[in-house]
């Protein structure tokens, strides 16, 4: 039988900032998004409290104050490289291995002549040993099983199964049965609360109904992609192990500033700072974009206050990956679409018309050297090359400014820990 794994962080967020900040343990904790706006991760303390994800951070602040709610400001570097590391940790179980997510992998189980539920306490323990991150185990013969298997671990749903973990292929049919008749149709993946609505107006309302239901049904009434769920909940595996995440088809970097910026000169170093971030990630794939996107907003949530939200698409004459080209279309799209007198509370770059680095059209009159020269590329590389060495922004474009009016806030920011060797962890 086919055994899919999913191994998932829990509270991920919260747990990196406890592995490194002890005295977090057992306390009510919450991550805030950008500009310390809304909740983003929740300690199971805070679940407790009925606390759900996306409230605005202002709107807790008097129960925070009662139960001692400590919120953190978001450390993506921090998170960034502790989810490296337990995904590295994981793929030692496994050789077939997706990344799904920043704290969730897909491993394939199928043949391994063991148990997997104690292969699957061995893979927590470890995790939590070497990285300090708690780990759930669900295992199931599709990934849409394997998905659910994940909550019920969480959730111990299957107390004769071991703490953390839940393995759908040693249940009985009598036995699955009666577990997803306690289950909602909201926890199966793919199904959002709209869907949940519908499936509830037919009748749906537990996974077991979702599994019963007649796919040309689905398919009718939804679309492929649900019927394909309902296939995989009754074990046919639908869904491959990608091994190689995909290429993504557009790259977007935007930020909320940490306060209104007025200026032309202030929103000039935000896009160059976003282009730059998008274009690191663009020659990590190995692609070239065609066009960028820039767009300018105002603060929808003052309504009292002058509203203007304008972009702009620039095509570029040849694809390229180099920062300061997509820097200068992309300053010249914002100087097409910047009024005077606004205040600006968010902005944003995309690349798009992407394509492999090896399939560029080539310039029939310009010759093979364009889009890039050899130079150019070499420079884009050593840039990379110290940054990925030394740090993010150790070498960047003067474009990106210095003083930075339009950087997030972020007050109560942890250290980095494992990416910068001014903040290291301390032993004292």
């Amino acid at each position: 039988m086919t055994a899919i794994a999913l191994i998932d962080g829990n509270n991920f967020y919260v747990s990196c900032e406890r592995v490194f900040q002890p005295e977090l343990e057992g306390k009510p904790v919450v991550v805030l998004s950008n500009n310390d706006g809304c909740v983003v991760a929740r300690s199971a303390e805070v679940k407790a409290l009925g606390v759900p994800m996306g409230m605005p951070w202002f709107k807790l602040k008097d129960l925070a104050k009662q139960h001692g709610i400590i919120a953190k400001s978001s450390n993506y570097t921090l998170y960034g490289d502790m989810s490296q590391r337990m995904h590295s940790v994981i793929a030692q179980f496994s050789p077939e291995q997706e990344i799904y997510s920043i704290d969730e992998t897909f491993l394939d189980l199928t043949g391994f002549n063991r148990d997997l539920v104690a292969y699957s306490q061995e893979i927590r323990q470890r995790v939590s040993q070497w990285t300090g991150i708690p780990v759930c185990v669900g295992i199931g013969s599709s990934k849409t099983l394997a998905k659910l298997a994940n909550h019920c671990a969480k959730k111990a749903h299957v107390p004769s199964m071991a703490d953390g973990v839940t393995d759908l292929n040693q249940l009985s049919a009598s036995g699955l049965r009666e577990l997803f008749s306690r289950i909602e149709v909201g926890e199966v993946w793919g199904v959002g609360r709209k869907i949940q609505e519908r499936l509830g107006g037919m009748g749906i309302e537990t996974v077991q109904q979702l599994k019963d239901s007649s796919l040309s049904r689905i398919k009718k009434e939804f679309n492929v992609v649900l019927a394909r769920t309902v296939a995989e909940l009754n074990g046919e595996s639908c869904l491959v192990l990608e091994e190689v995440a995909s290429p993504k088809q557009q790259i977007m970097s935007s930020r909320s500033f940490g306060q209104p910026i007025f200026f032309l000169e202030d929103l000039n170093e935000a896009i160059v700072s976003y282009t730059s971030r998008a274009c690191e990630k663009l020659r990590r794939q190995n692609c070239l974009a065609g066009s960028i996107q820039v767009y300018v907003r105002t603060n929808p949530f003052k309504p009292d206050e002058p509203q203007y939200n304008n972009g702009v698409i620039v095509k570029l004459l040849h694809p390229t990956n180099n920062t300061f080209r997509l820097a200068e279309a992309a300053l010249y799209g914002l100087k097409k679409i910047f009024k005077l007198g606004y205040a600006y509370k968010k902005a944003g770059i995309m690349l798009t018309d992407l394509c492999p680095e090896h399939q560029v059209p080539v310039d029939l009159f310009s010759g093979f050297d364009l889009p890039e020269t050899q130079r150019a590329k070499t420079l884009m590389a050593t840039l990379d090359e110290i940054n990925a060495k030394m740090g993010r922004g150790t070498v960047r474009s003067a474009g990106e400014g210095i003083q930075k009016p339009w950087a997030m806030r972020s007050g109560n920011k942890s250290n980095a820990f494992t990416t910068d060797w001014e903040q290291l962890a301390v032993v004292s």
